[in-house]
């Protein structure tokens, strides 16, 4: 095709115009250039190849390939010192402005509390103090706990000896309540008692099942509680060495300024384990489940950020008093 442009061609403007496209094809289609120098009109089409202009292009290219490259790698490198200086300055931020104590990652993965101040110390000591202390039945102490209990429950209502079905009423499992409280305690019962105590309109409603489509076989009421105070410990990560969970390190922080935070959130528990046990049509067989779900949702509570007191978890709005 080339040969037969330039014997056609005349001394005009259009031959100017044929040059220009035999000459662009040339250059453009590297799959025809091994055609080319084949007749004796190609040494002259060879004269009109731009190889000059082509071998600058292809110099030019690779000099701006490796300035991309050079100026690629220094603004990552400036990114990185930039992304750096501005976690130091928030880091000092949040330390300055009552963020001080978030949670940081240790070097095995875990996260761990840092600058607990004594205050919190010794609170959570006391609160683990708490969580030894087995449901003792023949303890004057918690015999009396068991029965305050019930007048909370039920002011207008005989209080029954130790022993007897009245008690399955509450939700305890059998006639002896005392045997419910293995996973939790003597502390289940206590955060039983300021559920009652502190917040009176929500825990009888949940008592009574005064709100929602309630199933057949619904959940035992005190039973439940005893299971919410234990998730809470396993949750938290109260019963080990070092809290190592998230949801532990920042419940420890509330410590500061609430000493009953342990109690508040069981009682935030409780209210949100009720609210997903109507949302799931639950029954019996399903409290495992509820229980799991409602662990979820206090785990993605606590570790919203900044949150300085159960008041704070959006699920405390659902509580009445």
């Amino acid at each position: 095709m080339a040969s037969k442009a330039i014997k056609r061609r005349p001394c005009s403007s259009e031959s100017d115009q044929t040059s220009e496209k035999t000459m662009e094809t040339t250059v453009s289609d590297p799959v025809t250039e091994p055609l080319l120098g084949n007749g004796p009109h190609e040494e002259k089409t060879k004269r009109y190849e731009p190889a000059t202009r082509s071998d600058f292009w292809d110099g030019t290219r690779e000099e701006c390939l490796r300035l991309a490259h050079l100026l690629s790698i220094f603004i990552a490198q400036s990114a990185r010192k930039i992304v750096n200086v501005l976690s130091e300055f928030g880091s000092l931020i949040a330390r300055l402005f009552g963020c001080s104590s978030a949670p940081q990652s240790s070097q095995n993965g875990q996260t761990v509390p840092l600058n607990l101040s004594p205050l919190q110390v010794e609170r959570l000591k006391l609160l683990r103090q708490r969580l030894d202390v087995p449901y003792d039945c023949s303890s004057v102490k918690h015999q009396d706990a068991l029965k305050e209990l019930w007048r909370l429950a039920y002011p207008n209502r005989q209080l029954p000896p130790l022993k007897s079905d009245l008690w399955k009423e509450m939700g305890w499992q059998n006639s002896d309540p005392s045997t419910d409280f293995r996973a939790g305690g003597f502390m289940s019962l206590e955060n039983l008692i300021y559920f009652a105590r502190n917040y009176p309109d929500s825990f009888h409603r949940l008592l009574h099942k005064a709100e929602g489509k309630r199933a057949e076989w619904e959940y035992p009421f005190a039973a439940g509680g005893v299971n919410i105070s234990y998730m809470l410990v396993q949750m938290l990560d109260l019963q080990s060495g070092k809290i190592s969970t998230k949801a532990g390190v920042h419940f420890v922080q509330l410590l500061e300024d609430d000493e009953a935070a342990f109690d508040n959130l069981f009682c935030v528990a409780f209210q949100v384990l009720d609210a997903q046990w109507l949302a799931r049509r639950a029954s019996y067989m399903q409290f495992n489940e509820v229980l799991k779900s409602t662990r979820v949702q206090l785990e993605k509570e606590l570790t919203m950020g900044c949150i300085s007191s159960v008041q704070d978890l959006p699920s405390f709005r659902m509580l009445k008093r």
